[in-house]
């Protein structure tokens, strides 16, 4: 296939961050044209709940699309569906796509996101091994759910946590692996994992912590089981893996971009190539709340930020990406908000009682409070982040008296 066109716009990747992108320039009453260049058939969709609300059929599709596809032609941006680039020409500010189409741009935003990274391990490549990144990844297993008892879920992030628990509530029975000493253990304190632990087994998932994947074990192409390093094997009619994600940047590293894990960006999205901005979970940036180490932050709240501050700079305002990270999970009937970057900290503060379900983890650094993990406590999350956006220090005992509002203690 040839065809040569080309857009003031060109935004490839088609999620949270790509939409948004799109969105925030026509409503900053960008007149050039703006094309959306995703992988899948879809029209762009939202991705968290394809683990929670539309794995456990409580969602239709319709549900969890970010616009109707009459907002993106009333808007006049182009849809460009079930396209992959695989080069970039930043000289020629042209991309190639998979299916030799030439596409060219003004200016390229890249907002990828990243696949889900597989298992090595033999038998990886089962049917029944299961990614929960895209609409399809879900309905496959979706189609599969109905002549499955047991269910292997590799991976005790949060990711594979909400799987766990949609599962479990299909009646499913479940077990959770984890390598780590402890499931979240990159994201959370001890507290809160052990509280999860805990749920999770008390509605009946099989969690075991410190436990590693030799193989996959199939029978006739087909997952039966999993086979420990230990050599027990435990069987299971479907595997998902929720190990992380692998960030989709080759074609811009190839092109000559600075980065490694991910793609590198400035204050402003801009990559190191001409023209060329990343944002979202392929982009690693300088952030603040991690005391200015370069990460990437694989969160809606990063994408569409990071989509607003471009949208911006292409309409002349000059206005850094500097927000404060959050996050969130539903698993049973617990809603976990998080404000703020936990990694680093030297001490926690445990505010209301997890017995009852409703709690908060503070996190401190050097007496600074740096984030809030809040478990059914929504008026801690939203006060707390004020304590985060000052970098307050706050005595811990205060803290920890759920009785006093964390509002009363900004600049206590």
């Amino acid at each position: 296939m040839t065809e040569h066109t080309s857009y003031d716009v060109l935004i490839v990747g088609a999620g949270h961050g790509g939409a948004q992108a799109a969105i925030a320039l026509r409503q900053r009453k960008f007149a050039g044209s703006i094309a959306l260049l995703g992988d899948e058939p879809e029209l762009p969709y939202e991705r968290p709940p394809l683990s929670k609300e539309y794995l456990a059929g409580d969602k239709p599709f319709e549900r969890i699309l970010i616009r109707p596809a009459a907002f993106w032609t009333e808007r006049e941006i182009t849809l460009l569906p079930g396209r992959t680039v695989v080069s970039v020409d930043p000289a020629g500010h042209r991309v190639i796509t998979a299916d030799g189409a030439t596409i060219g741009y003004g200016t390229l935003i890249w907002a990828t996101g990243g696949s889900p990274r597989r298992m090595s391990c033999e038998g990886h490549d089962l049917r029944g091994v299961h990614g929960v990144r895209t609409r399809a990844d879900v309905e496959r297993m979706m189609a599969e759910l109905p002549q499955v008892t047991r269910a292997i879920v590799v991976g005790g992030g949060y990711i594979g946590l909400e799987a766990a628990a949609v599962l479990t509530k299909l009646g499913k029975h479940v077990t959770v692996l984890e390598a780590a000493p402890r499931v979240l253990a990159r994201v959370a304190g001890e507290a809160l994992s052990h509280f999860y632990e805990a749920e999770h087994r008390a509605h009946g998932v099989d969690l075991r912590t410190g436990v590693t994947v030799d193989s996959i074990v199939g029978q006739e192409g087909t997952v039966a089981g999993v086979r420990l390093a230990d050599g027990t094997v435990l069987p299971g009619e479907l595997v998902i893996v929720g190990i992380g994600i692998i960030p989709a940047v080759g074609p811009l590293i190839a092109a000559g971009a600075a980065g490694g894990n991910g793609v590198d960006t400035d204050a402003l999205c801009r990559t190191t190539l001409p023209d060329i901005f990343a944002i979202g979970d392929c982009a690693a940036h300088a952030n603040s709340f991690a005391d200015g180490a370069k990460i990437r932050l694989e969160s809606v709240q990063n994408a569409n930020d990071q989509a607003t501050t471009v949208a911006k700079l292409l309409t002349g305002e000059e206005h850094p990406y500097e927000a404060v990270p959050w996050f969130w999970s539903n698993q049973y009937d617990l809603k976990l908000q998080t404000v703020g970057l936990s990694t680093g900290y030297d001490a926690t503060v445990v505010r209301g009682d997890m017995a009852a379900r409703s709690f908060s983890v503070i996190y401190l650094k050097q007496g600074r409070v740096i984030a809030l993990d809040c478990v059914n406590a929504t008026r801690d999350y939203v006060q707390g982040r004020a304590l985060v956006l000052a970098r307050a220090v706050v005595d811990p005992a205060s803290l920890a008296d759920a009785s006093v509002p964390l509002k009363e203690m900004l600049g206590a």
